[in-house]
């Protein structure tokens, strides 16, 4: 057969169509419509809708492995908090048991020893449950609302508690609500004494931006260390005595100052209290103060004299 009848075409088989040039022309044309459709028109949303859904129970599967790894992991440290927490409740449960056997006969010995010096008894104080609303709106000051005013018996200058120790005091009294003012509050003070030694001082609201307390006038040689705690003393009329009020963080002694820079933090919740006790306050229960007498003018003291 001659060469020049064969023919040369491939067969149909592997025809290779269109030119690869002419695909990627092609799919490049159609990937930028597709994507300006979508910006513009939001055509393919119905799209992805349907493969989430289908895809959803692969995507829930390929996850299992990770969830249970993740919920193993959570279980073992869970675990191990719980008997943490477990065994610091058990050591604290035996230091208490052991400071409750010695309470009863402190008190017995505390009230023979009172009776023998024939002191004042202790002024008992009662107390209102409240509820923190909000905070004051002002950021300059430290205040907070409650739920109690007025008509729940709340008197100004009462003392303000947690569970943790000395919150603020009721500053204004209204029908419903009341406000507090903070113990970091830069405008209060609390007389406070030191459990340690026994010092008396005053504590004043802080005025930077963390809520601290400091205690002024303290001289640099005073015997304050970190760590000391401070309780109410009593002294000022409105407070009960012993009442946890803060905990010495940081002093400060300086050789050309005269009094020691002493920081202390707070030991009820100033930031976070969520419900509160309302204390009534000492000044009702207190004797009437006595008359100051006056100083005579001069010359009558001197025409007494006479």
């Amino acid at each position: 057969m001659p060469l020049g009848t064969l023919d040369r075409s491939p067969p149909a088989f592997f025809k290779q169509g269109p030119s690869a040039i002419s695909k990627l022309l092609f799919f490049s044309a159609l990937s930028v419509l597709l994507m300006v459709a979508d910006v513009r028109f939001g055509v393919t949303q119905p799209i992805r809708a349907v493969l989430s859904v289908g895809l959803y129970p692969v995507q829930w599967l390929a996850l299992r492995p990770q969830m249970l790894v993740e919920l193993g992991n959570e279980y073992m440290q869970a675990r191990d908090v719980a008997q943490a927490a477990e065994w610091q409740a058990r050591q604290q449960l035996l230091v208490q048991a052991q400071r409750s056997g010695k309470l009863e006969q402190l008190a017995l010995e505390n009230h023979q020893l009172r009776e023998l010096l024939g002191l004042r008894e202790r002024l008992e104080t009662t107390g209102v449950t409240a509820e923190v609303l909000y905070d004051a709106a002002d950021p300059y000051t430290r205040k907070l609302i409650i739920d109690k005013g007025l008509t729940h018996g709340i008197k100004p200058s009462s003392p303000v508690t947690d569970e943790h120790g000395i919150l603020g005091q009721v500053t204004r009294v209204l029908p419903l609500v009341s406000e507090v003012t903070l113990v970091t509050d830069r405008e209060h003070s609390i007389p406070v004494l030191n459990t340690r030694t026994g010092a008396r001082g005053v504590a004043f609201g802080e005025t930077g931006g963390a809520p601290l307390l400091e205690l002024r006038f303290m001289a640099t040689n005073a015997d304050i260390e970190v760590g000391d705690m401070l309780s109410t003393s009593g002294v000022d009329g409105v407070y009960p005595s012993g009442i946890p009020v803060a905990k010495v963080t940081k002093v400060e002694r300086r050789a050309e100052t005269v009094f020691a820079r002493i920081l202390c933090e707070p030991v009820g919740h100033v930031q976070g209290a969520r419900h509160v006790m309302v204390l009534e306050p000492l000044t009702d229960k207190l004797p009437p103060r006595p008359p100051i007498d006056k100083p005579q003018p001069y010359a009558q003291a001197k025409g007494g004299r006479r």
